[in-house]
């Protein structure tokens, strides 16, 4: 407990999924915590389970409006900013040929220039605080090609590249810029996709078979570990760390199962 006493915290998504096991373990670690995201009535209804530490913002990632807004009331509240959790993200699954301008352009505006707005707006206060931490969530489809999904992949592989980037630029004012690379994320983004009545804790596993030797855990715990590896980098434990990577896939990347062969 406490490994981020005393900081300040914004998470953007945290009205559910991973922002907000993320937002929940923060506060459980000491930080006051501001929870971004554009579903009041849920964020808000988190933002008071958790109490005193925690404040909700309407924020949509995409508007540098919004960003102005959030982090003055954020300092106006905590005084201080010390991490930023890039989190917010969109889905949309079809193939190149089926994809839509609008539906790319909507998944990139969200994944991508979301997290670019959210590092822009933070080097102020962050400069002025002498220090921080911006943890962006990627994916694991930012390490490798899956069909299906080429918006979502764009926007990801980029969150990767915007992570270096701002880790050059921003190491001189003490602020280190991290990705986490998870496997598990919300149920909500793929659920839609999923065939009616088709349940999303069961079909993952099926889907990604190096996730699947993990039996007997829910898709919640999974998106726990993510949260978990947040923390890390956020936390002073993380000081030697930064453009970098955490992949937290459970060994999807690792390689390919044989069935049959030695070791299977």
């Amino acid at each position: 407990m406490g490994r981020l006493e005393g900081k300040v915290a914004i998470v953007t998504g945290a009205a559910r999924g991973t922002g907000e096991a993320t937002a929940r373990l923060f506060a459980a670690e000491g930080a006051r915590v501001a929870l971004a995201d554009v579903l009041d009535e849920r964020g808000r209804a988190v933002a008071e389970e958790i109490g005193d530490a925690a404040i909700f913002l309407h924020l949509d990632v995409s508007s540098e409006s919004d960003w102005r807004g959030g982090i003055a009331r954020t300092l106006e509240r905590f005084g201080r900013l010390d991490a930023l959790v890039n989190n917010a993200a969109v889905l949309h699954m079809s193939a190149i040929e089926d994809t839509e301008v609008a539906d790319f352009e909507r998944v990139v505006r969200v994944n991508q220039l979301g997290t670019f707005l959210g590092i822009k707006s933070v080097i102020d206060p962050m400069r002025t605080a002498g220090s921080g931490s911006i943890v962006n969530v990627a994916s694991v489809d930012a390490l490798r090609g899956q069909n299906g999904i080429v918006a979502y992949a764009s926007s990801k592989w980029a969150v990767r590249g915007i992570t270096r980037v701002a880790a050059l630029e921003l190491g001189r004012f003490g602020i280190r810029v991290n990705a986490v690379c998870p496997e598990a994320g919300s149920p909500h983004m793929i659920q839609p996709y999923l065939p009616p009545g088709v349940d999303v804790e069961k079909i993952i596993p099926r889907m990604q078979p190096n996730l699947a030797t993990q039996r007997g855990r829910t898709l919640d715990e999974l998106v726990r570990d993510v949260a978990y590896a947040i923390l890390y980098l956020a936390s002073d434990e993380s000081r030697s760390c930064t453009g970098s990577d955490l992949v937290c896939e459970g060994g999807n990347t690792a390689g390919r199962i044989v069935k049959g062969a030695v070791g299977a």
